[in-house]
């Protein structure tokens, strides 16, 4: 038990945001009269929150370097969404070439970016306000102050499609193939875990205790086949989850098991160090701006195809969500500290408290009061907790 005990004290900024989700859940789930889990109201969570989930994970790679941020994210969705929507709905391109030239303006919108922040070392925050006001002009200037729409039914799939059930041959109440999927994924989730805690112990590190280990994963497994559960209940998987789930997967295996990846962790703890070890910090700083703008246009397609339109004021506030799930989830406002699973914590935080006030009918202001008190608390939980490891 001390052992456990140790264990939880070490990580407990890393399960603090997700024992407080969970509260926050059972919390609405009762206030709600089960409303909030509901399983048409969870497929909407994931729906209305995707934009979010996808922001946090560039936001975080930007934190993770320095402490940096990209005020310009909510400013590039509005702008991706007026090329995706000149090109599909003015013009009458088909969707995949539109698609790619749009990641290509998305592409160049981070290069820009990134030479500036990087190269010439103008504070990211400077450069990206600055993007944030130029492509909001842009935006504003390519749509003429108006909304386009609709886009394409293909493409309107995106955002609001749903996998096809392929294993219900026998007309079950539900959707076959998401719990298939769900089984698959809780034993591919156990049998990496096992692994991973064996080359740790190959390798003379420490590993949790047993007991701590297994009741971990049979948390995370309850967890898969939970939501499993509700999104069978209702459609199935939604395209864009799995869109969401390969980006975490991939950016998750990324940031803890790649070199370049570590580089970052390795900037973000002391860049003159990090330089001094033989880390090309440009190149990292460069490396994460474009990959910011690269994620923003995907958030960018991801929204303009839910709302079906192409709004001059799409995107706006993107930037605070992304950043306060972030920093709710357990980045470090210094940097060299969070991981891409803590801010899709944060985000999904941020997710059920604005889904959940909403069904309760909560106002804006206050609902807005609230997400600010629980940022609030978030950072100094931080901060309080570095001041007393130096200590």
């Amino acid at each position: 038990m001390e052992n456990i005990g140790k264990t939880i004290k070490n990580n407990l900024r890393q399960y603090a945001m997700l024992i407080a989700l969970v509260v926050i859940m059972i919390f609405f789930q009762i206030a709600t009269g089960g409303i909030l889990l509901y399983p048409m109201n969870v497929t909407n969570l994931v729906l209305q929150n995707s934009y979010v989930l996808i922001l946090a994970i560039g936001m975080t790679l930007c934190i993770l370097t320095g402490g940096n941020i990209d005020l310009s994210v909510g400013s590039v969705v509005a702008f991706v969404g007026a090329v995706s929507g000149t090109l599909m709905i003015d013009m009458k391109m088909p969707m995949f070439p539109a698609l790619l030239i749009t990641l290509a303006v998305g592409l160049i919108i981070g290069i820009w970016q990134g030479f500036w922040i990087a190269y010439v070392r103008i504070p990211a925050f400077i450069v990206t306000l600055a993007g944030m006001l130029i492509f909001r002009g842009l935006t504003n200037t390519i749509l003429r102050g108006l909304t386009l729409a609709p886009y394409p039914k293909e493409y309107q799939v995106i955002s609001g499609g749903f996998i096809p059930d392929f294993l219900n041959f026998f007309g079950a109440g539900f959707n076959v193939t998401t719990i298939v999927v769900g089984i698959v994924f809780s034993l591919l989730y156990v049998i990496m875990a096992i692994k991973k805690r064996k080359e740790r112990a190959g390798y003379g590190f420490e590993n949790s205790p047993t007991l701590f280990f297994i009741i971990q994963a049979i948390i995370v497994v309850c967890g898969i086949m939970l939501l499993s559960y509700w999104l069978s209940a209702y459609k199935g998987i939604p395209v864009i989850f799995v869109i969401i789930a390969t980006l975490v997967a991939g950016y998750t295996v990324f940031t803890q098991n790649t070199a370049p990846g570590r580089y970052i962790y390795a900037m973000g703890g002391n860049e003159k160090a990090a330089r001094l070890s033989g880390v090309n910090t440009n190149k990292v700083l460069f490396f994460t701006y474009v990959n910011m703008a690269v994620l923003a246009t995907i958030a960018g397609i991801s929204f303009s195809s839910r709302i079906n339109s192409a709004s001059p004021v799409a995107g706006q506030n993107f930037e605070l969500d992304a950043i306060a799930a972030c920093f709710i989830g357990g980045a470090s406002v210094t940097g060299g500290v969070g991981t891409v699973i803590g801010a899709i914590i944060g985000a999904l935080v941020m997710g059920v408290l604005n889904n959940g006030m909403s069904i309760m009918g909560v106002g804006i202001d206050m609902q807005m009061t609230i997400k600010g008190l629980v940022l609030l608390i978030a950072v100094a939980f931080d901060v309080i907790s570095k001041r007393k490891s130096r200590g």
